[in-house]
């Protein structure tokens, strides 16, 4: 029982606080015209609501102007207007009612589809704010299912708590009160209560039947997780013959999401036989009253006629509390996980007094940094570099000797630990994000792609590039001659992650980018170390045109593309343990000596 307690407890805070941060949605300081609309839908309810209650008063008189020895109709208007007028008074009321109800949400779409999208916008700019390690450890599928659901959540919750539970709780208070003043509390007593027990009913099996549907949804976020994830590796599974491995794993989710959903619909049929079953007393305990007021003579057949009617028209919406209730729920819960993610801290922001990066050369300098991604695991330690304007210095060293942390945190992925960055004097904690970026261009080993054509992956170093600028980029990164050979040219689609294309391809279509970029700080993660020979050479050259006027650091694995730099940095374990050009480290015979002898062995057995 305590238990129990603590859910609703915990349920009803977690509906709080979701409905505080939807309502600056709904109702936001700085946008009158949302304000009117919610009003003027608001109002456009409660018309329509009371041309509902008072449809049946027309019913009634229509059946006592018909009925033998009924007596005179209660008002002159209903003495006047006749079987026939009061027929088609009542067609016409049910048609205003239908359509102030059709107004109301034509009305309140607008102020809708805006929260919908201001929510939508501000969930995917909070993601993109979100740290490398977060999107490192995150699951893009379960990502993207979290937001998809939060968003649909919002729009349930809008539209029907405000057009279904609000307009239900104001039909019930108007029938109850017309049932009192015009019958007898009796009635009134039976409806409290017969509502009070579908109610709680209802309440009671959607919230068992809302953590089947959560269970369902985990389920249905890890189906869609591992398919997702199989599919991006594609060409991995095609290599080892995994297909029916792949299936089966995903399979085995699917098979616990399909327990789920048969649970699912098993609860639904004994909720919906036991919301017709307490309707169903109650209709019949009311309209029995009622029948015995005819035959007593105190009512007329119009009264017992308009007690069903009543009795049916708050049945209708109760019909479907069960379902509305349980969505509400579930939109509760998906819009908690979509508001949780929001609430998620970047983990590295700008100060608020952070200016943005000026560069005079282009110096970059790491004083004694030392970095770790966890406390267990120091990768930098007292790392030492720096970069003068115009300089190229290679960082070589063996696999997880620290090479890529460097560059993600020149980039400021992440914050150094202690030490400091700084570019021509400026600590890159101390400037927007924004402006260094800007400032900095990249070209990895792995090039990825947008799956769009290659004059958008090319434009996207530039946002607003012509296409003069475009294709001279191409140029540069000699890649037009192949663009246009191709049957579409620059409108040829790359497709995901750039399959399309072979990786000097690729390669090419990432040094243009760059090039367009025109960013006065270069960094060449491996940039040709997963490529052939051949297209190393070539894309080496392009690679060293890029450089000319400006600062590069290159991280290489072969060390051969790297004898011409300025500077040669050699990085074990965190620690630089020599420095020099090319002919300084052979001289030296050293770490760096070993490696070249190495290289050119296996080159030679090649």
């Amino acid at each position: 029982m305590v238990s129990i307690i603590t859910q609703t407890h915990v349920n009803k805070d977690q509906a709080k606080t979701v409905i505080r941060k939807v309502i600056p949605y709904l109702w936001p300081a700085d946008k009158a015209w949302v304000k009117y609309r919610v009003v003027f839908s608001l109002l456009a309810l409660i018309v329509g609501k009371v041309i509902s209650v008072m449809t049946p008063f027309f019913y009634k008189g229509a059946v006592d102007a018909m009925a033998p020895d009924a007596g005179a109709p209660d008002t002159i208007f209903m003495l006047t207007a006749g079987a026939v007028g009061l027929t088609v008074a009542y067609g016409i009321a049910r048609l205003m009612s239908v359509g102030f109800n059709q107004l109301r949400d034509v009305i309140f779409a607008r102020v809708a589809q805006r929260a919908l999208r201001q929510l939508a916008l501000e969930t995917f700019r909070h993601i993109h704010r979100m740290s490398l390690r977060y999107h490192i450890d995150r699951k893009t599928g379960a990502l993207s299912r979290i937001i998809e659901r939060g968003v649909k959540g919002v729009e349930f919750l809008l539209r029907f708590m405000l057009f279904s539970i609000g307009p239900l709780i104001l039909e019930l208070m108007f029938v109850g009160g017309i049932l009192f003043y015009l019958f007898d509390v009796w009635y009134l007593a039976v409806v409290v209560v017969t509502i009070g027990l579908y109610i709680w009913f209802t309440f009671k099996v959607t919230e068992w039947r809302v953590r089947i549907r959560k269970e369902m949804n985990d389920l249905d976020s890890d189906a869609n997780q591992k398919a997702i994830d199989s599919l991006l590796n594609f060409e991995t599974v095609k290599y080892f013959g995994a297909e029916e491995r792949e299936a089966m794993r995903y399979d085995d989710s699917m098979r616990g999401y399909e327990a789920a959903a048969l649970k699912t619909n098993y609860t639904l049929g004994f909720l919906n036989f036991g919301q017709s079953f307490f309707i169903t007393i109650g209709l019949i305990l009311v309209m029995v009253m009622a029948a015995y007021g005819v035959q007593r003579g105190d009512l007329t057949v119009g009264d017992f006629v308009m007690v069903n009617a009543y009795m049916i028209q708050i049945t209708l919406p109760l019909n479907f509390l069960g379902t509305v209730y349980r969505e509400i729920r579930q939109a509760l819960v998906d819009m908690g996980e979509m508001f949780e993610l929001l609430e998620q801290p970047a983990e590295v922001v700008d100060k608020p007094d952070a200016k943005d990066l000026v560069i005079t050369g282009g110096e970059v300098v790491f004083d004694n940094v030392d970095f770790s991604y966890n406390e267990n695991r120091p990768i930098l330690k007292g790392f030492n570099l720096t970069l003068k304007p115009g300089q190229t210095v290679a960082i070589v060293g063996p696999s997880g000797s620290g090479k890529s942390t460097i560059g993600r945190l020149l980039f400021r992925f992440y914050d150094v630990g202690t030490g400091a960055l700084r570019i021509d004097g400026q600590d890159v904690r101390d400037i927007t994000q924004s402006s260094l970026h800007a400032q900095i261009g990249i070209v990895p080993q792995d090039t990825v792609l947008f799956n769009d054509t290659i004059g958008y992956n090319v434009a996207y170093g530039r946002d607003g590039a012509s296409e003069a600028d475009i294709i001279a980029a191409a140029k540069a990164a000699k890649i037009h001659d192949f663009v246009m050979g191709l049957p579409d040219g620059y409108q040829t689609t790359v497709g995901e992650r750039g399959l399309k294309l072979s990786g000097g391809e690729k390669q090419r279509v990432g040094i243009a980018r760059t090039l367009l970029k025109n960013p006065p700080i270069l960094l060449l993660d491996e940039a040709t170390s997963a490529l052939d020979t051949e297209t190393e050479r070539d894309i080496q050259e392009s690679l060293r045109q890029m450089g000319q006027g400006r600062s590069v650091i290159t991280i290489a694995h072969r060390l051969s593309t790297i004898v011409d730099a300025d500077l040669i940095i050699v990085l074990e374990a965190g620690h630089v343990t020599e420095q020099g050009t090319h002919e300084a480290l052979l001289s030296k015979n050293g770490r760096y000596a070993s490696m070249w002898q190495r290289q050119l062995a296996d080159e030679d057995v090649a």
